[in-house]
């Protein structure tokens, strides 16, 4: 089975020192990116760390696939101990990162302890240089790309923080390539605690890969195909989402918005001014977009930003929505656990609609100042103060594709190990009329038909997130090409990413979470004997449990 390649780079912060450890065991059994930082972390993490101390630990990971020429594989893996949701978490980005780490030589890079001063890490396939960068307190994303291109370093070799990650803010990101988020979850906040501003990634030594010639194909197919989000990007399912009603709105007191058209894919494609792509992908799906007018320029907003933002805020034009987008990446923040948690705060004060306020809030909440101190807890934390009601899974707030009207991505929420997310499985794709699948359902009710399709759409999204193959590579990565790719039979490589679930479910189950944590702001109907279906399917227990075989979390 193909499968990433090199050492475990650990990184003691407290210490400021590195080891390099042999970990083909686990690259072998768990091929790359997050089958393998989630192997790590659930054998490395103590189940009772807190997620911003120093015991938690922050890996950074590539899949074998970062190692090719290949379309959809720019992306790579981050995990650790989620400040969000209180249990372990894997976040991917896109962007021209992944392969300038894969040249350290490294097939993952550990970062534990605490610095006592902010650091900038500099990773090298000689080794690990720590340097001081006491002037980049609270400095935001483009100011660190500025600090690094001063030192003949391009952001595409930079992952960092802006001042919400320093902030601990729950839902900071970390960032790369100035604009690409590793978005959910807060991972952000975990580098911010451990006082490390950035890393940077240089070297010559990734090593070899040969794959078949189907590679070039889908290469070819990438760069040939007439997808409507060449063009438009996700922000081309603003209409489809909205005319069939799950495209939240006001704090999710609706499910379409009156002026969508305002915000939706066409009106982002006409502020869209170049083509934007990741490491050596032809299908260029990113969106790069400005208002001259108005000095905003940004990459996005894309479809979930659109309705954190938009829809959600009652924001009917785009510009503000590409100015919140802006403002996010700046600051470090996950555009959709910021948009909605500002919704419940205009919900609370009657504000929809107040641009201003919004713009105000998130500089407020990545500094902690003000009411931005309560609000960067999120919306799980402070529903209560706010007086609304609690749209969250396990503390991560929903993004849109609405699970009241598309009901078998509503069980995925519950059931997600990462909490309300649409990419731990992308069942939407198969429950919104446009799709073109035998495998497609109606959106309305559960079965166990759509229980079985769930459980191998996660196994599926897991293989992707170990290979790193991008989620939008649908219909051209197939299951062949998989097999030909990873040198293995499909249903073994499914193994692999339902293994890797279970870690992460073994590893939240030793903290605490159950099947009480399952479960969704709303009704479905038959959602107590499908989510049962569910852990039958996967061989938990009736109490939503698994029993991954794992050994305690190390001491040292």
């Amino acid at each position: 089975m193909l499968h990433a390649e090199g050492p475990l780079c650990a990184i003691d912060l407290s210490e400021r020192s590195y080891r390099t450890e042999d970990i083909d065991d686990v690259t072998e059994s768990f091929i790359g990116g997050r089958g393998v930082t989630t192997k790590l972390a659930h054998d490395r993490v103590p189940f009772d760390a807190e997620p911003l101390a120093p015991e938690n630990r922050l890996y950074l990971s590539t899949g074998p696939l970062q190692l090719s020429q290949t379309s959809f594989t720019g992306r790579m893996n981050a995990t650790a101990l989620s400040p969000l949701t209180d249990g372990l978490l894997s976040s991917n980005a896109g962007g021209f990162l992944s392969r300038n780490f894969a040249a350290t030589g490294n097939a993952a890079v550990e970062l534990r302890g605490k610095s006592d001063e902010l650091l900038a890490i500099h990773v090298r396939d000689d080794g690990v240089e720590f340097e001081a960068v006491p002037d980049l307190e609270e400095a935001t994303v483009p100011e660190v790309t500025e600090w690094a291109e001063a030192r003949g370093l391009s952001k595409e070799h930079v992952v960092c923080i802006g001042p919400a990650g320093e902030n601990e803010v729950r839902f900071a990101s970390l960032m790369t390539t100035e604009e690409r988020a590793f978005g959910r979850g807060g991972l952000g906040a975990v580098l911010g605690s451990k006082n490390v501003k950035l890393l940077v990634f240089e070297g010559d030594s990734a090593p070899g890969i040969e794959l078949p010639s189907d590679a070039m194909d889908v290469h070819r197919e990438a760069a040939t195909s007439d997808s409507i989000m060449k063009r438009q990007g996700t922000a081309s399912v603003v209409d489809l989402a909205n005319n069939i009603g799950s495209f939240p709105t006001r704090y999710f007191e609706d499910v379409r918005y009156e002026r969508y058209e305002s915000i939706n894919g066409d009106r982002v494609e006409e502020k869209k001014y170049k083509k934007g792509t990741c490491s050596q992908c032809a299908f260029a799906c990113k969106l790069p977009t400005e208002d001259e007018e108005r000095g905003v320029d940004t990459e996005g907003p894309e479809f979930e930003t659109i309705m954190a933002f938009g829809g959600n805020c009652e924001v009917d034009d785009i510009v503000d929505v590409m100015q919140s987008n802006e403002l996010c990446d700046r600051y470090g923040l996950d555009t959709i656990s910021c948009g909605d948690t500002i919704a419940a705060y205009l919900k609370s004060e009657d504000e929809f609609g107040n641009v201003e306020l919004i713009h105000d809030l998130v500089e407020k909440i990545a500094y902690r100042e003000g009411v931005g101190d309560l609000l960067a807890e999120g919306t799980h934390r402070v529903h209560d103060e706010l007086g609304v009601e609690d749209w969250t899974v396990k503390g991560m707030e929903f993004p849109a594709h609405d699970g009241r009207t598309l009901n078998g991505q509503g069980l995925s929420f519950a059931v997600a190990n990462r909490g309300a997310d649409h990419m731990y499985a992308t069942f939407y794709a198969w429950e919104y009329p446009l799709v073109d699948k035998e495998e497609a359902f109606p959106p309305e009710g559960l079965t166990e038909g759509k229980v079985a399709e769930l459980v191998k759409q996660e196994n599926t999204r897991a293989l992707e997130d170990c290979g790193v193959v991008c989620r939008f590579s649908r219909g051209m990565m197939t299951e062949e090409r998989f097999e030909a790719f990873f040198d293995a039979d499909i249903e073994a490589l499914r193994d692999v990413g339902a293994s890797v679930i279970d870690l992460e479910r073994d590893f939240n189950n030793r903290r605490g979470f159950d099947r009480a944590d399952d479960t969704l702001p709303y009704d479905l109907p038959a959602f107590e004997p499908m989510r049962a279906h569910y852990y039958e399917l996967r061989g938990w227990s009736e109490d939503g449990r698994a029993d991954a075989g794992s050994t305690a979390a190390a001491d040292d």
